[in-house]
């Protein structure tokens, strides 16, 4: 398996106890010590309004990082595009490509709830999921409904905090196609006046389309011949409709001649099970502070998450996360992330890590890095 690259995915989260300064000095460190592990990728998530993440900006985020090391690629996964234009985007990772070409990955997501007219109900998919389980026991939970997420004070006040008055987010699909249009530097408007970024037209980024569901971001990076970043960590009931819908919509590109897919997990590793299960302690209760629209509180120590009074209503809105972590020794957790790959067709994986402690997420790190280089 190890002709299957590993990356990283990092929320830059704050333990707690801690800053957001000795957060992101954590990240550097994750990122020099992944770069030395054999990782391949290293992305920065965006999420705003959250008292236990500090990765409020990838672009800003990747740009300190890419100063740090020098051949791992670094980007976005991914910037939320609800809240932004083409040309902002372009420009920022045109900079960072100026002074680092050829490292940058540009992974663009949807944000701000649904486009107008799209619908939140399931997508068919091919792939049988029989007792909640992939054909090959890969474990797809129930779906979760955001909707009360989407509804929330906090969900509607972030909204107005990331957008001008009165502003309307432009169309996913056609600000993708403005994105690629002044990267190639053949941008013009409906008028006919010409763009042209600079620094960003001519860039040497790798454009990827993250998704969670065989929806419009599936459809416009399989339209598009882009990569797609498929989330089993964010959205595990929905991760093999993901895949399968872009590889519907896939068409041949000067990017790609055919699909290129990777998939999230959520990973502890540790040297045996028992010590991964107790690092992994407070994920259940960081997932509920998410699902309850709080924002994500400080990652808890064991102590703090098992101090927590747990109701029947709170261990179901987190079920579906804290059952497809992969929690366990590094075999325990290469076998799972061997039974993904093989459930979804990826061909790479992204792994996503937290612990309370930093010597604790970067040795989990380096014993599957260790683990994956002997398969």
């Amino acid at each position: 398996m190890s002709g299957i690259p590993l990356g990283v995915l990092d929320l830059v989260p704050i333990s707690s106890g801690s800053t957001a300064a000795e957060a992101l000095r954590n990240t550097i460190d994750l990122a020099q010590q992944t770069e030395r592990f054999g990782y391949t990728r290293y992305w920065f998530a965006e999420h705003h309004l959250n008292p236990g993440v500090a990765g409020t900006s990838p672009a800003v985020v990747l740009a300190l990082t890419a100063s740090a090391t020098s051949t791992i690629r670094i980007g976005s996964g991914a910037v939320q595009l609800g809240h932004r234009t083409a040309l902002s985007t372009v420009e920022e990772f045109g900079l960072i490509d100026a002074l680092h070409p050829g490292r940058l990955d540009l992974g663009l997501g949807r944000s701000g709830g649904r486009p107008p007219g799209q619908t939140a109900g399931p997508r068919p998919t091919t792939t049988p999921v029989v007792d909640g389980h992939a054909p090959n026991g890969l474990k797809i939970p129930p779906r979760f409904s955001p909707e009360h997420l989407i509804g929330s004070p906090r969900f509607l006040l972030q909204q107005q905090l990331l957008h001008q008055p009165g502003a309307a987010p432009q169309d996913y699909g056609e600000q993708i196609d403005d994105i690629l249009a002044l990267l190639r530097g053949d941008y013009r408007s409906t008028d006919g006046t010409e763009a042209h970024a600079i620094p960003g037209e001519g860039a040497e980024v790798q454009v990827w389309i993250l998704g969670s569901s065989g929806g419009q971001s599936a459809d416009v990076a399989g339209r598009n011949g882009l990569r797609f970043a498929a989330n089993y960590h964010v959205s595990p009931a929905t991760v093999l409709e993901a895949a399968e819908g872009y590889r519907a919509a896939f068409q041949p590109s000067d990017h790609l001649d055919k699909p290129y897919v990777s998939v999230s997990a959520d990973v502890v590793v540790a040297e045996d099970d028992e010590t991964a299960r107790e690092l992994a302690t407070g994920y259940g209760l960081w997932v509920r502070s998410i699902r309850t629209a709080e924002g994500a509180i400080p990652f808890p120590t064991p102590e703090q998450a098992r101090a927590h009074a747990w109701t029947e209503g709170d261990r179901t809105l987190v079920a579906d996360r804290v059952d497809t972590q992969f929690v366990g020794s590094p075999v325990r957790v290469a076998d799972q992330l061997e039974q993904l790959q093989e459930a979804t067709g990826a061909d790479e994986l992204i792994i996503t890590t937290i612990t309370h402690d930093h010597a604790d997420r970067v040795r989990s790190y380096r014993l599957l890095a260790d683990e994956w280089q002997r398969r």
